[in-house]
């Protein structure tokens, strides 16, 4: 299956409909400065997400999870945590 290739301002016209498009596996390429970008899915993993979001090495976030962990268990066992019921203002 060949490319297809847009200027941003065409891609941008019709965003959704293009990110669908390479969805279903065709590629899509937008032209942005003499250099082709693709758009095709990836596959997120947890640790990509915490790099990302946290800014966080894989071995930095095994340290804060066990942390946060112990604080939670700290807190359950005091008497401190509440149980999140669904409703926000009961957890107020």
């Amino acid at each position: 299956m060949p490319t297809t290739t847009l200027t941003p301002t065409k891609a941008r016209s019709n965003l959704s409909g293009l990110l669908i498009r390479a969805l279903k596996g065709e590629e899509i390429g937008i032209l942005v400065q003499g250099k082709v970008v693709v758009l095709r899915p990836v596959t997120v993993t947890a640790t990509d997400y915490v790099a990302t979001e946290y800014g966080l090495a894989p071995g930095e976030w095994k340290a804060a999870s066990k942390k946060l962990h112990a604080k939670g268990k700290k807190a359950r066992e005091s008497g401190k945590a509440k149980r999140f019921t669904g409703n926000i203002e009961d957890a107020l």
